[in-house]
């Protein structure tokens, strides 16, 4: 993944995966589900719906429903989207990769919200993928605040405070994650039924 366009893209066809939506729903479930598409509006939605389409990840077909709050006129037909044969074998690739942009802070949140549509190998390294950038991250933001400290007011240096604050607990977040998933690994090698693992306690959110 290397733009938003593709970001979107992952996400769409996650959910259609769930379950055939039309746009009104889709859009919905992508802001609520996803932060990063809070802002998402029908003006990016469609274009990428049509694009999908058009090379065949997905396919449309027209479902009489009660139209969405906002319309202007009575009952009318909308298209329900849904993955095609392509499509799951396109995701299905894009939920097994772990490269260096999973990593990344919008694409890790994407990847994330499908960690239960993807193998317990490829959660791990996006994961331990995801803790070694926040390390480097978190190693230059001491160094900025170091260097800066005497010559920036009370309020940046409270900003910096914050934004180190956040990182660490992102760090101790993953950790925690990371202890979860090798220890469903350990318990599988060993012929036991892996349990289910909740984040740790003093980090269940990143926010």
């Amino acid at each position: 993944m290397r733009s938003r366009s593709d970001v979107l893209e992952v996400a769409i066809l996650g959910l259609l995966h769930e379950a055939p939506m039309h746009g009104y729903e889709l859009r919905k479930r992508l802001n609520l589900l996803l932060g990063s598409f809070r802002a998402l509006s029908y003006g990016s939605l469609y274009p990428a719906l049509k694009g999908m389409a058009d090379r065949g990840l997905i396919a449309g077909a027209d479902n009489a429903m009660t139209p969405p709050p906002h319309a202007l006129s009575g009952k009318r037909a909308r298209i329900v989207y849904e993955l095609t044969a392509d499509g799951k074998e396109h995701l299905a690739e894009v939920l097994a990769s772990s490269g260096p942009t999973t990593w990344e802070d919008e694409h890790f949140d994407v990847r994330f919200a499908f960690f239960g549509q993807t193998d317990a190998e490829t959660r791990l390294r996006i994961l331990e993928g995801r803790r070694s950038r926040l390390t480097e991250r978190l190693e230059q933001v001491r160094l900025s605040a170091a260097r800066t400290r005497e010559r920036v007011d009370e309020y940046t240096l409270e900003l910096q405070r914050h934004g180190l604050e956040q990182v660490e607990r992102e760090v101790r977040w993953l950790d925690g994650l990371i202890d979860n998933e090798r220890g469903r690994g350990r318990a599988t090698s060993r012929g036991g039924r892996p349990a289910d693992h909740a984040p740790a306690d003093d980090d269940t959110s990143r926010h």
